[in-house]
């Protein structure tokens, strides 16, 4: 019972703060959500391009900024901080610096990065929209399809929407949730600077492809959303795990080394029942 008291502590400590953080969290998504939708209805895409593009195409397709630093550049940017944060999370030592959290905490952060990537690089890989580039009214051959309807061939070579590059910057929010829900309020204000860091970076990339006729603005909002919400299901699912690994965690460990089947006698539901209710204060 004191083992389960003391490995539930820092739930009682941020039942708090994430009854009211996620309350803001979960709505922020929705609205969010409910502005991509009424930007989609808008036709608010076909609109900006048409005032970034002419008839002969998009002037800033190869301007040297645009494509070879924020295009280029950028995504090779990625792949070293992707390449050096796994090396971190594989080789640092867990007690080295205990700030860095355990190996298996850092490795559960970066899955849910690839997890965001591989969202994205897979919904690319099935949709048949077109780049706003390939548009017959752009010099062109493709028609303009909607994102909405996602598997409708437009006579060019598809695979445009979400916007992939943007989530070069986007995929990391993955890292974030559990510090914006952590109690101690220095975290989450450090944690809030690092998403709006991340926003500001995966905005600026989105509009640099929207310039240059790689990307409507949707693309990137999109990529951001759904990254968004990769991050915070797999938090939950985090969540989810750490509270189940607290359930009878001696005994278990004791029978299991023993090779015998574990079964949960009277003061072990006893224990399950206190934790219970220590996550619904």
């Amino acid at each position: 019972m004191r083992h389960l008291f003391s490995a539930a502590e820092s739930l009682i400590t941020t039942h708090r703060t994430h009854r009211t953080l996620g309350w803001w969290m979960w709505r922020a998504t929705l609205v969010s959500l409910l502005c991509l939708l009424l930007w989609d209805a808008s036709g608010l895409d076909v609109w900006v391009m048409q005032h970034i593009a002419s008839p002969a195409g998009f002037e800033l397709t190869n301007n040297y900024w645009l494509s070879a630093v924020l295009h280029t550049g950028a995504r090779n940017a990625a792949v070293v901080v992707i390449v050096c944060l796994w090396l971190l999370a594989l080789v640092w030592p867990s007690n080295a610096h205990p700030q860095l959290g355990r190996r298996v905490q850092r490795v559960w952060l970066l899955l849910g990065v690839a997890l965001s990537l591989m969202l994205i690089s897979t919904l690319k890989a099935l949709c048949g929209v077109s780049c706003p580039w390939e548009l017959s009214q752009f010099g062109g051959t493709a028609a303009y399809v909607s994102h909405w309807r996602f598997c409708v061939a437009d006579n060019g070579s598809g695979g445009c929407f979400p916007g992939g590059h943007v989530s070069s910057a986007f995929g990391y929010v993955a890292l974030l949730p559990g510090f914006l829900m952590a109690a101690e309020a220095p975290i989450r204000s450090r944690a809030r600077m690092a998403l709006f860091a991340l926003m500001v970076i995966g905005l600026a990339l989105g509009l640099a492809q929207t310039l240059r006729g790689a990307h409507y603005p949707s693309h990137t909002l999109w990529t951001a959303w759904l990254c968004w919400g990769s991050a915070w299901a797999w938090y939950v699912l985090g969540e989810w795990l750490q509270v189940k690994r607290l359930r009878y965690p001696q005994k278990k460990t004791a029978h299991a080394q023993a090779g015998h089947i574990y079964t949960p006698d009277a003061a072990d539901e006893e224990d399950n029942v206190a934790l219970d209710q220590l996550r619904n204060l």
